[in-house]
Formats: C-alpha cells, structure tokens, sequence
C-alpha cells in the first residue's frame, strides 16, 4: 500500500460523515442558486476541486472546505465542530483540581 493510498482510507463511518458534509455543502449551495464554477471562483479553487468537497473526498484539504464554506457564508458553522464536548467535560470533572501557580 503507497503513501498516498493511505491518506485517503478512512473507517467506513468516517468517510460517510466527510460524504454527509459533501451533501450538506452542496444543498446550501443549490439553495442559494450559485453554479459550481461560481462557488469555486469564490473560494479560489478550481471546479474539480469543489465537486470533490461535495462528494466528501477526504483529499481535499481542510482549508479548501473552510473557503468553500466562506463563499457560501456557512464559515461560522466551523466554530460548531467540538463545541459540545460531554465526555471531554466529564473527563475534566474527573481530574483533581490543581491550584495555580504562584
């Protein structure tokens, strides 16, 4: 297996939520009426580039999304991801205490 084959495998669960988000995107952007050729303009990346954030590749890079997001106006929704933390919150409520340094 190369390098490259395997930056793309995810756990089956994984890569349906990246395909989720595709199909998110992509129905923001029809709701809107933008092309795809406009969008990707917008966001500074070619065309295949951006049918690819639609279909969820996992080899687009994080800041292609992030610009994709921005020209469809949807960039605060990144501020969502990890917001609601419960097992990380009841993790910390585990730990004892620690004073602050002097």
């Amino acid at each position: 297996m190369s390098k490259s084959t395997r930056s793309i495998l995810l756990p089956k669960k994984l890569a349906e939520k990246l395909r989720t988000v595709g199909e998110q995107i992509r129905l923001a952007r029809l709701r809107r009426n933008i092309s795809l050729e406009l969008v990707a303009e917008r966001a500074q990346c070619s065309r295949i580039t951006a049918a690819k954030v639609e279909k969820g590749d996992p080899t687009v890079s994080m800041g292609t999304y992030l610009r994709i997001l921005f020209a469809l106006q949807l960039a605060d929704d990144i501020e969502m991801i990890a917001k609601n933390d419960p097992i990380g919150r009841d993790l910390q409520d585990l730990k004892e205490r620690k004073r602050a340094s002097r």
